[in-house]
């Protein structure tokens, strides 16, 4: 989908992934890995499974499992969205909420830590570990790189989110492979830790971690972004009332990553930002007048986002 304006000098599209049946990009992370483990027979009768999330990919993992009868655990934080815990838990799936933070300041060391005590004190438990998991990332090398050439053509600019760093590590893999000459742009959240930058405290989830993730390898091939959570939201409501679109909170970034570094496009160039999922569960938090000001103060709630993100050359 194009938005129209966003930038005057080329072209911004959005690869809207919330209208996936379980409405995230996750949905192929979560089919890939449960197909491997089934075809390596990690995932046996009577076995159950257990997986960190900061939302989407428990929602995918839920669904799929529901649908063959297997039974999961997933470990999340305050951070998740109301909205998607529900969700989850309408599936069918069991679900353990961690309240206290790592020393990084996030959650996903003390979600990780969970697991490594249930796995080691269960043998029954299966952990697919999205972290670490090299299908993560060939999910979307085959799915999510294919759709985009097929769909759109090799744009000349990729800015994908990076969490897990599965969909940013999959899409490097797919179009080096295809041979496309695209500028790959990974964004993250200024405080997560995976650029090396310092840790600190965020809110947004589905983007930004608190410990690099294993299967993250900072090659030189793609340039990266830190971005403000308050450049995020800017940019949430931005582009819900200049383009009729509600689109979730890592969305935000991307795109505030595109408007940061408009000046390094050339004119005329197609630039495409994959939306990871929709705004409805964030109606709460990004789109909500009070939850913004009581983490990010007034002047987050103005509508458009100008300020540079913080550019890391590479």
């Amino acid at each position: 989908m194009e938005l129209p304006g966003f930038a005057e000098e080329f072209s911004t599209h959005v690869k809207i992934e919330g209208l996936n049946p379980a409405g995230s990009i996750k949905l192929k992370t979560a089919r890939e890995m449960i197909l491997d483990a089934e075809a390596r027979g990690r995932i046996t009768p009577g076995c159950e499974l257990i997986e960190s999330t900061s939302g989407n990919l428990g929602v995918a993992l839920a669904s799929i499992c529901a649908a063959r009868g297997y039974r999961i655990t997933l470990v999340t934080d305050p951070n998740v969205n109301v909205r998607t815990l529900r969700f989850i838990k309408a599936l069918g799936a069991e679900v353990v909420m961690v309240d206290q933070r790592d020393r990084a300041g996030g959650y996903l060391a003390t979600r990780i830590e969970y697991i490594r005590r249930r796995t080691a004190a269960d043998s029954r438990l299966i952990w697919l570990n999205q972290y670490a998991n090299p299908v993560n990332a060939t999910a979307h090398s085959i799915h999510t790189v294919g759709e985009i050439l097929e769909g759109f053509g090799a744009p000349n600019w990729l800015f994908v989110g990076t969490g897990t760093s599965g969909t940013l590590m999959g899409c490097v893999r797919g179009l080096r492979e295809a041979g496309a000459s695209t500028n790959i742009v990974a964004v993250d959240a200024v405080g997560s830790v995976t650029f090396g930058g310092a840790s600190g405290r965020r809110w947004i989830p589905g983007i930004g971690t608190s410990r690099v993730p294993e299967i993250f390898i900072d090659d030189g091939s793609f340039r990266k972004v830190l971005v403000d959570e308050r450049d995020a939201v800017r940019t949430c409501r931005r582009v819900a009332r200049e383009h009729g679109l509600l689109l979730g909170g890592s969305s935000g970034s991307t795109l505030a990553a595109v408007a940061a570094l408009s000046d390094r496009i050339a004119p005329g160039s197609r630039v495409l930002a994959i939306s990871p999922d929709m705004g409805e569960g964030y109606l709460d938090t990004v789109y909500n007048d009070d939850w913004v000001v009581e983490r990010f103060g007034a002047e987050a709630l103005a509508a458009t986002e100008r300020r540079a993100a913080e550019y890391l050359p590479g």
